[in-house]
């Protein structure tokens, strides 16, 4: 396939837009519990997701799934650890919280194959790494005595965990296709979630906005990105990937008036600003690279 920048931009911008929904979808119900969030997502994903492998594998399921081997089953696992972490965050902090500390996963996930495969960081990269993680330090020295302290660190959980997975890829080697490491965590995020959420308060309204979660905001996102993974290079698509830090909060601003501190407010600036300038700049040079 010819690689289309213009189709991957319009794909991207779809699933950052997506990816963008979960926090105003969260606080759309009628509960506040992220084990039954992580739950009713994970059930309505599911066969979203089965419908999405089947197109892309013409017809095939089961071949798919089985070929992502022991890697893909680990790759799966912690992005269950991801889920549930972003879920159980996102009822003890607020969305922008949440989704800002989320938005370091790849300064992680480079400091730790850094440490564990001896990779190497290029120099924008450690200069935006310190960069940002003095603006999460701000962040949580904002959330000392508040609850919030409790939400920021689960919500680093979906860093840590994002970095373990993508390291454990990289040891072997291996390329595992998404659609079906994402189908992996939701099986394993479903049984492990319905004991801690029973029993379940979800009303026929509160239904109806989980669907969206796990249908739009995270099956299609997923499968929006793995399209656009063959049309952009990796720099373009973390680049859009920030449509879901920078717009998420707002859309709960506008819609539920959630605002963080100012404090909070003045180190996810920081962190942003960080994530977009590494972003732009390994973007320019991998267009460098290509011509």
């Amino acid at each position: 396939m010819t690689p289309n920048r213009t189709l991957g931009l319009v794909l991207m911008t779809g699933a950052g837009l997506a990816w963008s929904s979960g926090g105003v979808l969260a606080r759309s119900v009628s509960f506040n519990d992220g084990w039954e969030l992580v739950f009713w997502r994970s059930l309505f994903l599911l066969p979203c997701l089965a419908a999405a492998i089947m197109a892309f594998h013409r017809g095939s399921l089961i071949q798919p799934v089985l070929q992502v081997g022991r890697i893909g089953l680990i790759a799966g696992a912690l992005l269950a650890v991801q889920f549930f972490c972003f879920l159980l965050a996102l009822t003890r902090t607020t969305v922008a919280e949440t989704l800002v500390i989320m938005g370091i996963s790849p300064f992680v996930a480079a400091l730790v194959g850094r440490l564990v495969l001896g990779e190497p960081v290029p120099l924008r990269t450690a200069i935006a790494m310190i960069v940002g993680f003095s603006g999460i330090a701000v962040m949580f020295a904002g959330a000392l005595g508040s609850g919030a302290l409790t939400g920021n660190l689960i919500a680093l959980g979906v860093s840590l965990a994002f970095a373990g997975q993508l390291v454990a890829l990289r040891r072997q080697s291996a390329a595992v296709d998404m659609l079906p490491t994402v189908l992996i965590a939701g099986l394993i995020s479903v049984p492990l979630a319905l004991p801690f959420a029973w029993p379940l308060e979800a009303t026929a309204r509160d239904l109806m906005f989980l669907a969206v979660m796990g249908a739009f905001q995270l099956a299609l996102g997923c499968a929006l990105m793995t399209i656009a993974s063959r049309h952009l290079p990796a720099a373009e698509i973390g680049l859009f990937a920030l449509l879901e830090t920078i717009l998420g909060p707002i859309w709960v601003w506008i819609a539920y008036g959630e605002q963080p501190t100012e404090l909070a407010l003045f180190g996810a600036l920081v962190v942003i600003g960080a994530l977009a300038t590494n972003a732009l700049l390994g973007l320019r040079g991998t267009r460098s690279a290509s011509s």
